[in-house]
């Protein structure tokens, strides 16, 4: 398995928005995406916090429906 960068909230958030999704709203400190097929996510933006593993992991896997070799290219490619 591919080793999964450390990543902040916004900078997830920028990559999500590169991959075709939109702020949809935000209420705290979670920001709400929908991307125009009809996947949605939230991503926390905690002040000086990575996002956990697992919690990226989730996002990648259940919420952007890719798996984490997909997701490594996309950021490569970018």
């Amino acid at each position: 398995m591919s080793k999964l960068p450390i990543l902040k909230g916004g900078e997830l958030i920028k990559i999500l928005e590169s991959m075709g999704f939109k702020k949809v709203r935000q209420k705290g400190s979670h920001v709400r995406l929908k991307h125009d097929d009809g996947r949605v996510t939230t991503v926390p933006i905690h002040k000086g916090r990575d996002i956990p593993k697992g919690l990226l992991r989730k996002i990648i896997r259940e919420d952007l429906e890719l798996t984490t070799e997909e997701f490594l290219k996309f950021l490569k490619r970018k």
